[in-house]
């Protein structure tokens, strides 16, 4: 089999990559090792600069049609005190809100509009054991069950632990990170909506995203606590997170086993270099990020569409990419060196010493006080999260949809 793009890896950057290449008229095939996209706790937030992205390939009314909840405040109790610390109300974009959109519905609407195109492939429940190197450049992969699958350039984009870590096939540099996640799910009792609230006290932080009809929630605790948090039994989590956030009321109902915590550990890194003959690693796989705002999958997306603006109708044509390769990661990585030395500084310097204090806070930091003197200032981490960083936007072609 052989094809002009393989990507390896259905996840948002793969199947955005997918539609985009197929749109220019290259032949694509994906494959993703999971048999379907029901994953719980993958990243759900859709952010404008996603959006303006769709709009730009004329999808966007058709996406909003999907099931999704809109956010536009943050909102987090800390010292005692309640204050708006993101506020996306007066971001100029079409879709000045985040869609929290259950990551299997966005990941079935790129599916199906990648369909529309004859060159298009997706095969499910289809991994990866190897990528076949030949004169020095990646030709393809080898799947778990012996295809093999040649490909003029093959696409990384599985995620942080991708194929191309794990076998060593790209440099990573880490750039560490002191907190891991335990995500779940809490019934709402109350009629609040648009919203993401978080709690601060006694070295623990709660995170809580409107989801509907349910809270999804993030307890967030020093890297490498999890073993010691479970060890103390559901109880003892369950009286913490009521002591955090004593607007939940009892959830002793609510949350009664170990099994509804899934653990996310926290890594914050990046591949030295993104490229080599016959292979570009994008999304996850270049860059992972903290889960802070919820910008990881955007900036897959942003990858996705840069690649695609790149080397689709070079590729497409038949032509040799590989030249092209260092200019995707050129383009791309200025803005994710950025976007990751502020979640450096936010977890070292205010996560990480709220986790160390196991006692109330008398009073909330600075940087939060300024924002509660200036609400104007609440625009700018809502701007930076809702466009990012050198938003990317797709060049017009002439789609040959089936």
């Amino acid at each position: 089999m052989s094809t002009d793009l393989l990507i390896v890896g259905g996840g948002p950057a793969g199947l955005m990559a997918g539609l985009l290449f197929a749109r220019a008229g290259a032949s694509v095939r994906v494959v993703e090792k999971h048999p379907d996209f029901l994953h719980d706790f993958r990243g759900d937030t859709v952010h404008p600069s996603t959006m303006e992205v769709l709009a730009g390939l004329g999808l966007l009314d058709r996406f909003l049609q999907r099931p999704h909840q809109r956010l536009q405040r943050a909102e987090l109790r800390i010292g005692g005190r309640d204050m708006v610390v993101g506020d996306l109300s007066r971001v100029r974009s079409r879709t000045p809100f985040i869609a929290m959109m259950p990551q299997w519905e966005f990941l079935d609407f790129l599916r199906a509009e990648a369909s529309r195109y004859p060159d298009f492939r997706l095969d499910m429940a289809t991994p990866v054991a190897a990528y076949l190197q030949e004169d020095g450049r990646i030709a393809g992969v080898r799947l778990a069950n012996g295809e093999e699958v040649r490909a003029t350039l093959t696409i990384a984009a599985d995620g942080r632990h991708s194929l191309v870590r794990r076998h060593e096939l790209l440099p990573v540099k880490d750039l560490g990170s002191p907190i891991d996640v335990f995500w779940f799910e809490l019934p709402k009792r109350t009629a609040e909506a648009g919203t993401l609230r978080i709690a601060v006290d006694r070295g623990r932080i709660l995170v809580r995203v409107d989801r509907g009809s349910y809270w999804q929630c993030a307890l967030v605790f020093a890297k490498g606590g999890a073993n010691d948090l479970k060890a103390r039994g559901i109880g003892a989590i369950r009286s913490e997170i009521e002591a955090i956030e004593p607007r939940l009321g009892s959830i002793a109902g609510d949350l009664v086993e170990l099994d509804q915590l899934h653990l996310l550990e926290v890594s914050l890194d990046r591949l030295k270099r993104w490229h080599r003959p016959g292979l570009l690693a994008i999304g996850d796989a270049a860059h992972a990020m903290s889960p802070m705002g919820g910008i990881g999958i955007n900036l897959a997306i942003q990858d996705a569409v840069a690649a695609a603006n790149l080397l689709a109708e070079p590729l497409a044509k038949g032509e040799n990419v590989d030249r092209l390769l260092q200019r995707v990661q050129r383009r791309r990585e200025g803005s994710t060196k950025l976007i990751q030395l502020v979640q450096k500084i936010t977890q070292d310097w205010v996560l990480a010493p709220v986790l160390r204090r196991n006692q109330l806070l008398s009073k909330p930091p600075l940087p939060l006080l300024v924002l509660e003197r200036f609400p104007a200032l609440r625009r700018i981490p809502g701007r930076a999260i809702a466009l990012g960083i050198r938003r990317e936007r797709v060049e017009p072609l002439v789609a040959k949809a089936a």
